[in-house]
């Protein structure tokens, strides 16, 4: 019975329907379809494709023969029809029972329809304004990569975004431990951070690898990483003595008279007036014996060798009797230049920088160099009114590239002289009657001199260290005020702002030249200092006793030290390296001979050069004992030194120098 009713209730419901259609129709009235009824229609229109006729009448003979007509009846009325508005789709769906397929469709068609929206949005904004950032599936790989690019080219710094340039030249002011942290706050932030041309200025800044350019690795930040390893590993070998000592080959029955050193070559003059250049690079089969000048040949008994000097390009030595000859370290063997002074030598000066000489004898001073051709010619001459002291080369004085002018520093009783090839007479630079100068040295902008209080200046605290500016001439500070006389001043190779100065008080000191305080005083030698030199963590001093000390200037305490006979009257050291000279005072000692049959008195009064090795590859000889390569941690062991390795009566076969 129910099923009878729910018929006709579909039947009543369908004529309704065709009535409402009709008079649609009738009064042509076109129906525009909202979204959702374009959906529903598509969906029915679906559906009926997806249901074929045959399968209907299949399903409606199925229903049994009570039900045929009804059953074919409803099928023929299910049948879609072009003309029907969509609203009958929807009803006809809903009397079928057809509601979750519907509500899938219509969610698929939303969704397709919102992608085809931003799609078409998207298209008409890259038209008229400006590149879209996203790209699209159908794009090029290069094109995709073009984008990256741009995209982080905007680095985000806060609230706004900089420019990759403008961001970088903010980076450059950030230390090692600032990249780090800032490489860590986001992806674009750690891209800035690693930048090469950061970690190369960077190396640059600490001193290594110069003159090279950022092509020149492909990553710079593990370069930096490296050369710190590096130092760091020579400073611990500084620090606990590892490394190698050698002995540079003496003369049997000569005394060492003087030596010096830069950075590769060492250069020492004996009693003999024989003359020997080591190069500490490469250290070649045996020392270059520098020939004298043919004039001097067939002199005898030759001159002792009175003071020696040299850098980079050329070596330098003056004699008793008043000749000077230049070598050039490259070929070596017969002078290059050779003239005679009147009277002995008291004062000799090379610049580091460039082959010009200072000599001084007596009153009397002269400043030689080449020109561009290679030949030698004097620059000045000029007569003081006290006997000349000391010389000291001004380090590239005047200006700067290739035309530098040569400054002298000279030191006359109680007055400073400065001497300069374009004046016509040497400049004061400083004088007080009765205090004369006991040391002098001079940088790039500053002299300072040590000054020996008399009478009633002892009363306003004693002898001073005075430091004048080389531009103005003005004395700028004192520093100092000292009972003993200062002995040794280095300022040229000193930390900038910093200067280390011996006294005969015993005591090495560090002075700081922005606010004219004392860093550090130590005491270091009984019999006084006689030569030092610093950089910015340790201080190497030379003692008149023959200790050569190492400190660590921050604390203030002894690293270690070696000891060997005679004043250190030569102290020089760079990164790696050490060279220190014990030269005797005494060049002709009484009542003993130094002859090759005498090896004791020729050890005892000979004089000795030592060069320590402490880089990175160097390792000590298989022949050093084991309390020699400790660390000298304990107490017990402190004053057993690699220097046993080498003692005094190994003469030879003990380094490749020989």
């Amino acid at each position: 019975m129910a099923e009878d009713e729910l018929l006709v209730f579909r039947e009543h419901w369908k004529q309704e329907l065709t009535i409402k259609n009709e008079a649609h129709s009738n009064c042509n009235v076109t129906l525009q379809p909202s979204r959702e009824g374009s959906k529903l229609k598509r969906y029915f229109e679906d559906f009926g494709q997806n249901r074929s006729e045959p399968e209907k009448i299949q399903d409606s003979t199925s229903q049994g023969s009570s039900k045929g007509g009804q059953d074919a009846f409803l099928s023929a009325a299910k049948t879609p029809n072009e003309d029907q508005p969509e609203y009958v789709s929807i009803a006809e769906g809903l009397l079928d029972g057809r509601t979750s397929p519907l509500l899938e469709r219509i969610q698929e068609e939303r969704t397709r329809r919102k992608r085809q929206y931003h799609s078409l949005t998207s298209a008409c904004n890259t038209s008229q304004q400006q590149p879209q950032r996203k790209i699209n599936k159908g794009d090029k790989l290069v094109d995709q990569l073009i984008q990256d690019l741009n995209e982080t080219n905007d680095i985000p710094f806060f609230d706004i975004e900089l420019p990759y340039e403008l961001a970088l030249k903010i980076f450059q002011y950030l230390s090692r431990t600032e990249l780090g942290r800032c490489a860590q706050v986001s992806k674009a932030w750690g891209v800035l951070a690693e930048d090469e041309v950061l970690w190369f200025r960077m190396c640059q800044t600490e001193s290594y690898h110069h003159g090279a350019s950022v092509s020149d690795s492909p990553c710079w930040k593990s370069m930096l990483r490296d050369c710190r390893n590096s130092e760091n590993t020579v400073r611990s070998n500084w620090k606990n003595r590892v490394g190698s000592i050698s002995q540079l080959q003496y003369e049997l029955g000569k005394v060492l008279c003087d030596v010096s050193s830069c950075d590769s070559y060492v250069v020492a003059g004996y009693t003999s007036g024989d003359v020997r250049l080591w190069d500490t690079l490469h250290w070649d089969s045996a020392a270059s014996f520098l020939k004298p000048s043919p004039l001097m040949a067939d002199v005898t008994p030759r001159p002792h060798v009175s003071h020696i000097r040299v850098n980079n390009t050329v070596a330098v030595a003056a004699y008793d009797d008043g000749c000077v000859d230049v070598w050039s370290t490259e070929t070596g063997q017969e002078p290059v230049h050779h003239f005679q002074i009147p009277g002995r030598v008291h004062a000799l000066a090379l610049s580091l920088e460039s082959p010009t000489l200072a000599t001084a004898a007596g009153l009397d001073v002269r400043l030689d160099q080449p020109d561009e051709r290679g030949y030698w010619r004097t620059l000045c001459q000029a007569t003081l009114p006290k006997p000349v002291e000391s010389v000291v080369m001004v380090p590239w004085a005047g200006g700067r590239g290739g035309d530098s002018v040569p400054l002298v520093a000279l030191s006359a009783g109680e007055t400073v002289f400065l001497l300069a090839p374009e004046d016509l007479e040497p400049r004061v630079l400083h004088t007080i009657y009765g205090h004369p100068i006991t040391c002098l040295d001079a940088s790039a902008s500053h002299a300072a001199l040590g000054v020996k209080s008399c009478g009633w200046a002892m009363n306003d605290g004693g002898n001073k260290i005075h430091v004048y500016s080389l531009e103005t001439g003005q004395s700028e500070m004192s520093v100092g005020n000292s009972a003993g006389d200062f002995s040794c001043v280095n300022l040229r190779d000193s930390p900038p702002h910093m200067l280390i100065c011996g006294n005969k008080d015993r005591r090495v000191r560090v002075f700081d030249l922005r606010t004219g305080s004392s860093v550090t005083s130590l005491y270091a030698h009984h019999m006084g200092v006689t030569s030092v030199q610093a950089d910015d963590w340790k201080i190497v001093s030379g003692g008149g006793e023959g200790l050569v000390c190492v400190w660590e200037m921050r604390m203030g305490a002894k690293l270690w030290e070696m000891h060997n006979r005679h004043p250190v009257r030569h102290l020089r050291f760079n990164t790696s390296t050490l060279v220190t000279a014990n030269i005797p005072d005494e060049k002709s000692p009484r009542g003993a001979c130094i002859t090759d049959d005498d090896l004791t008195a020729h050890r005892r009064h000979r004089g000795v050069i030592c060069h320590y090795d402490f880089s990175e590859d160097s390792t000590s000889q298989d022949h050093v004992l084991p309390i020699c390569r400790s660390n000298y941690v304990e107490s017990s062991g402190y004053n057993y030194n690699i220097g046993l390795a080498v003692p005094y009566d190994i003469l030879s076969g003990c380094h490749p120098s020989h």
